[in-house]
Parts: structure tokens; C-alpha cells; sequence
């Protein structure tokens, strides 16, 4: 398990939030530093702690001792147990199940997006092509947090890409 701060200068609006407490499920290290370093670009206070798969990541959940996320992002295909999988545990746990659970993929197939839906995840992104785009996505996840949109999950503002951020379709 990987733990980060990220306090980059914040604007004059997030100065008084509390960091944003984030757990990414990722088993690959240069999709960890690219989430670390284009979280760091969005100028949104928050602490992350990374896990390399679904059971260390359900493992972290269940520690006492670990603060409660205020968001986790999972890796659908990850080693030992795999994003889905750990969804499910997430999502059948009382104490578990209101954390929003962002799925990542690089897969778009409507099947899998559904799959997620139907499974209790709040979004479904798929993985950015650019380190811009994958700016762009993670502000987007954070004013869906804010506005509580990702409470009860709607399907018409499920799947974000980079594609439909930079359509405007968001």
C-alpha cells in the first residue's frame, strides 16, 4: 500500500475543504503516477492511499484504523481479486456501501459500462488517452461528488471519457 498527500496551492473556494480522502485500486504503476500527478493538476486538496488490488483495497476498507474514504477508484482488471468482484463485496457491505465507487477500464464496451451500473458502481470512466484528459475527468468526478450527483447513479451521466468531456456531452 502507497500513501500520498497532495496539498497543491488550492483555489480560494477549496482553501476551507477538508482534503478529500481518495483510495485508488490500480495495479499498474504508471496508471498509479499518472493518477497521482493529474490529481495533483486539479488543484483539489486530497490525500491518497493506493492499493494494488481488490482485496488489499476491500482489506483497507475493513481497517479500523484507516479513515473512511470519501471516494474510491477501482481498476476493473486488477490481479488476486479484480475490480468487479471487489465492487460487489463494497456494494453487498452495509458499512461499505455508501462510498462512491468510480470504475476505471480503458474498455468502452456498453456491456461492461452496464455491468458496472448493474453491480452498485456510481461511474464508470474509462481511461483517459492524454494527461490533459485525465485532468479534465477527474474535475469532472469531483463536481459530480460535490453536487452529490453520484448519489443513486443516473445512467445518462454514468460513463464519462474523454471523448464526452471534450464533446461537451457533460
Amino acid at each position: 500500500m502507497i500513501s500520498s498527500e497532495n496539498n497543491p496551492p488550492a483555489p480560494e473556494e477549496l482553501n476551507d475543504k477538508e482534503p478529500l480522502r481518495i483510495i485508488l485500486a490500480e495495479d499498474d504503476a504508471e496508471d498509479q503516477e499518472l493518477f497521482v500527478d493529474a490529481l495533483g493538476e486539479t488543484d483539489v486538496p486530497s490525500e491518497v492511499t493506493i492499493v494494488e488490488n481488490g482485496q488489499e483495497l476491500l482489506d483497507n476498507l475493513r481497517d479500523e484504523t484507516q479513515p473512511e474514504p470519501d471516494m474510491i477508484f477501482i481498476d476493473i482488471n486488477m490481479p488476486v481479486k479484480g475490480g468487479k468482484e471487489a465492487l460487489e463485496e463494497i456494494k453487498a457491505d452495509q458499512e461499505l456501501r455508501d462510498i462512491p465507487a468510480v470504475m476505471l477500464s480503458t474498455w468502452d464496451h456498453p456491456s461492461a459500462v452496464e455491468d458496472a451500473f448493474e453491480k452498485g458502481a456510481d461511474l464508470y470512466v474509462q481511461k483517459p488517452s492524454s494527461f490533459s484528459g485525465f485532468v479534465l475527468i477527474l474535475k469532472k468526478v469531483f463536481l459530480l461528488h460535490w453536487a452529490k450527483a453520484l448519489l443513486g447513479p443516473v445512467r445518462k451521466l454514468f460513463f464519462v471519457s474523454e471523448k464526452n468531456i471534450s464533446r461537451g456531452d457533460f
